[in-house]
């Protein structure tokens, strides 16, 4: 008898374990609120709308500016990068598009941009306008390597093409001489320069850069790596 009560006890106890340890575990989900598996397939990463082309935007701010300025019968050159690509070299733009002007004439300039509908400031910096055309920075520019832009440097701008739109340009001379003279101790950014010094060296009086600026240490020293890559002649013998 008591054996078979020692087993009824035994066989109690453990039911009693075997209800404890079901009801201490997490509930039960019930169907309904599990959310569904998305039939949808997940976008491949390349499938993304891709960046905007910066180069492209750049070219089109500069002609959209050149044909209001010229609608307006103002006296302005292309300068800069894109001014580069116009005369043959890279279409590779990652700064922005740049315009000189006379001094005189940045007021006027202003207000024909602003009738365009383009945004215009002033900037700290008491040599340009900065404007904004299809989200990209435009440099109006009335003074070039520290000298303000005189009726001389634009009247010996060429008219080119810039994609489809024609418009004054800086000389090829004009604009290495630009690039060079902005050297300082505090910018002194050859590599960015050496690709145009190759792609105008053809069409660049050199000797006339080196008259006018080939003096100073670091347009000097630019000149000298041009020699020593053979890009450039070496400079004459002085008589």
């Amino acid at each position: 008898m008591t054996q078979n009560g020692e087993d009824v006890t035994l066989a109690r106890r453990r039911a009693e374990l075997h209800l404890a340890a079901e009801g201490s575990g997490p509930p039960p989900v019930p169907t309904e609120s599990v959310p569904p598996v998305p039939t949808e397939p997940v976008p491949h990463p390349q499938a993304r709308e891709l960046p905007q082309d910066r180069s492209q935007a750049i070219l089109e701010a500069a002609k959209r500016v050149g044909a209001v300025l010229k609608r307006k019968g103002h006296t302005f050159a292309l300068a800069g990068s894109v001014a580069v690509y116009a005369h043959g070299g890279s279409r590779h733009l990652q700064h922005d598009a740049d315009f000189c002007i006379l001094p005189q004439d940045a007021e006027a300039v202003a207000a024909t941009l602003r009738e365009a509908g383009l945004g215009v400031r002033v900037p700290p910096e008491d040599w340009l306008l900065k404007a904004t055309c299809f989200e990209q920075d435009v440099d109006i520019i009335f003074e070039l390597a520290q000298q303000p832009v005189s009726p001389d440097l634009l009247q010996r701008a060429q008219y080119l093409p810039v994609d489809s739109v024609h418009m004054p340009v800086l000389a090829p001379t004009d604009l290495m001489r630009s690039l060079i003279s902005a050297f300082s101790e505090h910018h002194c950014d050859f590599g960015s320069v050496l690709p145009v010094a190759r792609a105008l060296r053809e069409k660049v009086d050199w000797e006339e850069v080196r008259k006018s600026c080939g003096d100073e240490p670091m347009p000097a020293a630019f000149l000298f790596l041009l020699e020593r890559l053979h890009v450039i002649e070496p400079r004459k013998e002085q008589p």
